[in-house]
């Protein structure tokens, strides 16, 4: 590692970590490593089993290149076997490790050097270390195999975690996506656990132990040389234990050595000390405006009130800023699904605006006008002399054209009758 490293830093993120909600938080911890260069590495682990591991990375790596400034190394798998190397966990100013599985990444490290890695470099607060997702699931005394549970419907169980965080004498179960609002009718708070089934686990934690909550788009950042733990981006990190809350949020810092009272305490400490608590919240609501499904949906409104004002550049920008988000979002593994639905709706917004283009933007009223007005006229002035017959079958012939007339004491009005 250089030696104009500065940050002796560790970053627990919710979720997002390759999202543009979180490119400033990323700049500001990789500000803290001090001028350059410096060497940073990605370990692909966690989804090293899904099939398109290799563009993860490679969008991960352009997302950190782009955004931050950093170029990043990958410390891959190959052939089914770890390869990671603990040396270059423990020589990197920036490590990081990310989305995934909890549980494929537990069965591939656990017999290996690297926990016993990390755990080195939290204890002797080495550079910059950020752990996000799955690897942040994982990195507790106990993990939420996420997918068995919720994706396969096994009943809630704990797997046994890599206890990184032991070192700082945090006793913790590490649940991000904490705030998970994808349910919609059905709660997907903690890492799509819920409350019922959350309780549940909650039982089975040590007495001295709490679960530890990290909001999407968040991160809780421990500096390990001031001792100060603080929350940054959209969220907030919790402290639960035994179903009683402590909200951290962004606008305020505690302590490690708070971190570790109520992790081991709870809110309410022997010397009658009472620190602010809830009960568990209730189910979120629906994510804020920032994220990519409320993007996509502002692009398509957009669109539809630029083909009620027939403004062709109108329809055009919409589409471009829908490209734009899609591009934004594409290094976010969390918005896979998203990505997919929002590339479905730009490509119906493309093909609606070729099929306006063939038509015609323009009122076709407008292109009528030459034609019908000296009809009205001319009707005016026959029922005028009172040749109400001839008037009445121009009235018809326009009606037979789907043009429809209205009289009234100012004059004749028209409009244009759309065909069923």
């Amino acid at each position: 590692m250089g030696n104009r490293t500065q940050a002796r830093v560790l970053a627990i993120m919710g979720s997002g970590e390759t999202s543009p909600t979180m490119v400033t938080i990323h700049k500001a911890l990789a500000e803290r490593l001090g001028q350059g260069p410096h060497t940073a590495i990605l370990l692909d682990t966690p989804y090293a089993f899904q099939e398109n591991a290799a563009d993860i990375s490679a969008r991960s790596q352009a997302y950190f290149a782009r955004s931050v400034g950093l170029e990043v190394g990958v410390i891959a798998r190959a052939g089914g076997r770890a390869t990671s190397d603990a040396a270059a966990i423990l020589g990197s100013d920036w490590v990081f490790a990310g989305p995934g599985s909890p549980s494929y990444a537990l069965r591939q490290w656990r017999d290996t050097q690297v926990p016993d890695a990390f755990r080195a470099r939290i204890a002797a607060g080495t550079g910059v270390t950020i752990i996000a997702s799955a690897a942040a699931a994982a990195m507790g005394i106990l993990a939420v195999p996420v997918y068995e549970i919720y994706k396969a419907g096994e009943d809630p169980y704990w797997l046994e975690g890599l206890d990184l965080l032991g070192v700082l004498g945090l006793k913790v179960a590490v649940i991000p996506h904490y705030d998970n609002a994808e349910g919609g009718t059905h709660d997907t708070r903690f890492c799509y656990l819920g409350e019922r089934r959350l309780e549940l686990l909650e039982r089975e934690l040590p007495a001295d132990a709490a679960v530890l909550g990290v909001d999407e788009h968040t991160a809780l950042v421990l500096d390990l040389e001031t001792e100060l733990a603080e929350v940054l981006g959209k969220g907030t990190a919790t402290v639960r234990k035994a179903g009683v809350s402590t909200i951290l949020r962004p606008d305020s810092a505690i302590t490690l050595a708070g971190l570790r009272d109520l992790v081991a305490n709870g809110p309410f400490f022997p010397q009658g000390d009472v620190r602010e608590a809830v009960p568990a919240p209730p189910a979120a609501p629906a994510r804020g405006a920032s994220e990519l499904p409320a993007l996509t949906r502002q692009a398509e409104a957009e669109f539809e009130a630029a083909v009620r004002d027939r403004s062709s550049p109108a329809m055009v920008a919409a589409i471009l800023d829908l490209e734009s988000a899609i591009e934004a979002w594409a290094s976010d593994t969390d918005e896979n699904e998203n990505s997919d639905r929002a590339r479905a709706v730009l490509r119906g917004l493309v093909a609606r605006l070729g099929k306006s283009a063939d038509r015609g933007l323009a009122d076709p009223a407008e292109r009528l006008v030459p034609a019908i007005e000296p009809l009205i006229r001319l009707r005016a002035l026959l029922r005028k002399n009172g040749s109400y017959t001839a008037a009445d079958e121009i009235r018809s012939a326009l009606a037979a054209a789907g043009i429809e007339l209205k009289d009234s004491p100012e004059g004749t009005n028209w409009t244009l009758v759309p065909s069923s």
